[in-house]
């Protein structure tokens, strides 16, 4: 069992919360049938991930209340009553559905009360560790949010807030209101577009970094090809995703021989090192990282200790920089 020394916490933000280099994230065991699925879970399989996940170490879970249509928050409650220690729990709003299971974005006050009230029921908990902002949309209605949450998290129903999916601009339009905890950005090697502008002005002004999709949805595992691809399940957004399709997923799978080679020196699967190539970036507090039963997790958990040296970081940027997409 992997043991955890102080050390390997970081302080996320401006919070109290000492959090692991990387946590559970909860997107795909939301189940199947909506929008943005992963295809069908086990329920079941999900608790035994997410009770591996706290005894190796991890302590903390991000989800949200549109995985699954709430789904994923209730199997994370599920989780939560048998779970020693207890880990932080994220979460996220602002993403609703209709009876016909479309998602629509709201931010008005009301809603996000409605939701915080939702989500708290859901996962079985009193308090929320950090409440995420999913998406900035109605992106006129993000400084009224962003009061909002304020006013919930001085009720003490939410402890620290922060946003998700959000650019330079909208967080600096709400930090005039209340201090940015925390920004959720996808960042891979595959997905490099925040290190431009939103990862020097998350570390310049002390905001945490959580990223998701380390692995890119997957792909960087080291079990993905294409009959896999070919055979995922109709409601698995990945089937149509731009990076497990032609002409740049054969690039893809030559990136992952060179993942597989890095850390086959040192014990460690194609996933554990592309988790870890987010984590050499200094703006990057901790990376979210998903698993669908107890034997993903025990896959990717060596990513808490687990860091590239710099020749092994230039060797991957050396590839990236030469089979451009």
């Amino acid at each position: 069992m992997t043991t955890l020394t102080s050390h390997s916490l970081r302080i996320l933000g401006n919070s109290d919360l000492r959090i692991t280099p990387i946590g559970f994230g909860a997107w795909a065991i939301g189940g199947g049938d909506w929008q943005f699925a992963w295809g069908p879970q086990n329920d079941n399989d999900s608790v035994g991930a997410i009770h591996r996940a706290i005894e190796l170490g991890i302590n903390w879970i991000d989800t949200a209340a549109v995985y699954g249509l709430g789904h994923s928050e209730e199997v994370v409650g599920r989780a939560l009553k048998g779970a020693s220690p207890k880990p932080y729990v994220f979460t996220k709003c602002s993403r609703r559905w209709n009876s016909d299971r479309t998602i629509f974005g709201a931010l008005n006050p009301a809603s996000l009360a409605e939701e915080l009230e939702d989500s708290l029921r859901r996962l079985g908990v009193d308090t929320i560790d950090l409440y995420q902002i999913h998406w900035p949309n109605p992106e006129d209605e993000i400084e009224t949010a962003w009061k909002a949450l304020e006013r919930l998290r001085k009720q003490g129903k939410i402890r620290w807030i922060g946003v998700s999916n959000f650019n330079v601009e909208q967080m600096k339009r709400i930090q005039k209101i209340a201090p940015v905890t925390s920004l959720q950005p996808p960042y891979s090697m595959l997905r490099r577009s925040v290190e431009e502008e939103i990862l020097p002005y998350a570390q310049v002004n002390s905001i945490g970094v959580i990223n998701y999709s380390p692995m890119v949805s997957g792909l960087l595992t080291g079990k993905m090809n294409a009959e896999r691809v070919r055979a995922m399940p109709a409601d698995d957004w990945r089937r149509h995703a731009v990076e497990f399709n032609e002409p740049r997923l054969s690039r893809n799978l030559r990136l992952v021989e060179l993942l597989r080679e890095i850390g086959s020196a040192h014990g460690v699967t194609p996933g554990v090192v592309a988790i870890a190539w987010t984590l050499h970036h200094p703006a990057i507090t901790a990376a979210i990282v998903g698993g669908r039963n107890a034997r993903q997790v025990e896959e990717t958990v060596p990513a808490l200790d687990y860091r590239l040296s710099d020749q092994e970081f230039r060797n991957i940027n050396m590839f990236l920089d030469a089979n451009a997409a």
